[in-house]
Order: C-alpha cells, then sequence, then structure tokens
C-alpha cells in the first residue's frame, strides 16, 4: 500500500489525533496540577487552561472516530471545527509574534488589572509588589514585602518585562507550529473522506 493510500491515511489521521488527545490530557493535568499544589490561585486561569484541554480533547475524539469508522459525518464536522481553530490560532500567534515592546507592556497592564487573584499570583511567584510601583501601605503576597525591618521589593512590570517578549516568542512560534498540524488535520480529513475503503465492496462508497 502506498504512503498515499487509504490505510497510510488513516494512520496518519489517527497518530495525529493520538497526539492531540495527550496535548489535552497534559494541559489538563498542568492546570490541576497547578492548582492542587496552590502554585495557581486563579479560578478563571486553571478553569480556561482545563476548557480549552477539554475542547482539543473532544475535537481530537471526534477525529479519532472518524478516522476508525470512515465515519463520513463525523469527518465533516472535524474538518470544519479545525479550519476555524487553525484560523484562530495562526492569528493570535502571528500576533504574538508581532507585538512590539510598548504593545507589550499595555497588554500586559490590562491582563494585570483584570483579576486580583492573577495580581497575587504573580506578586507571590515573582517575588514583587504592584505593577508601576509599590505600595508599602497596601497589601502583598511577595516575600519581600514582609521582610525586616524595611521592605524592599521590585515592581512586577519590571520583572515581567524582562522575559516578557521571549515568552511571547516562544507562544506564538508553539501556536505557529501547531497550527500547521491543524492545516494538516483539515487537509488529511479531506482526502481521507474521499478514499474509498479497499475491504469494503469494490462498488460500494459512502
Amino acid at each position: 500500500m502506498v504512503c498515499g493510500g487509504f490505510v497510510c491515511t488513516k494512520n496518519a489521521l489517527s497518530a495525529l489525533n493520538i497526539l492531540y488527545v495527550l496535548v489535552s490530557l497534559l494541559l489538563i493535568g498542568v492546570a490541576a496540577w497547578g492548582k492542587w499544589f496552590g502554585l495557581v490561585s486563579s479560578i478563571r486561569v486553571v478553569a480556561g487552561v482545563i476548557g480549552v484541554g477539554t475542547f482539543l480533547l473532544v475535537v481530537a475524539f471526534v477525529g479519532l472516530c472518524g478516522a476508525l469508522k470512515h465515519h463520513q459525518v463525523l469527518l465533516f464536522f472535524y474538518m470544519m471545527i479545525l479550519f476555524l481553530v487553525f484560523v484562530m490560532q495562526f492569528s493570535v500567534s502571528c500576533a504574538c509574534l508581532a507585538l512590539n515592546k510598548d504593545q507589550q507592556n499595555h497588554l500586559l497592564e490590562v491582563g494585570w488589572n483584570k483579576s486580583e487573584e492573577t495580581q497575587k499570583d504573580v506578586e507571590k511567584t515573582l517575588d514583587c509588589c504592584g505593577f508601576h510601583y509599590v505600595n508599602y501601605n497596601g497589601s502583598c503576597t511577595a516575600s519581600c514585602f514582609h521582610n525586616t525591618p524595611s521592605p524592599s521589593c521590585n515592581t512586577c512590570s519590571d520583572i515581567i518585562q524582562q522575559y516578557a517578549g521571549e515568552v511571547l516568542q516562544f507562544v506564538g512560534g508553539i501556536g505557529l507550529f501547531f497550527s500547521f498540524t491543524e492545516i494538516l488535520g483539515v487537509w488529511l480529513a479531506h482526502r481521507y473522506r474521499n478514499l474509498k475503503d479497499p475491504r469494503s465492496n469494490p462498488g460500494a462508497f459512502l
């Protein structure tokens, strides 16, 4: 059987969806592990990561069932969903790679102001207080804030900005890589739908 044949295409599509299943389980596991050990206290962050992992798991399950059963309807919905995910992920990845420093700072500040729980997580993890300035009359979860006799802390914006560019480049690169695996999945599913199963009646085609 040549590589472009029915069995090879089926195996390639199945392997791709098994990879998606592993990635989705990894996302769910990391989010649950971070919440369990108190590394992340924000319910919305944990729920968001688990939601993305669950969505990917469902899409991979649909694709895997469609590949194993050569099910036309499942493969059609799988193609449509995966193509929409590709468009969104490709756009976000390109945006991450194209952001300049001022845009990064603005995006970080918006994210900082949206959630107090996220602020506490960042302050505790990075050992910093405040975004642009440290309010020593307020509260802070960083260990430096509780130093005696005099606390001395850096602002979180200074620390975050040191790594923001590298993180965005990494996230954009990973997202871009997976977006191309998604368009590969769309192509494989489209090709697989139009191939005859050699084990079925030669005159039958779904």
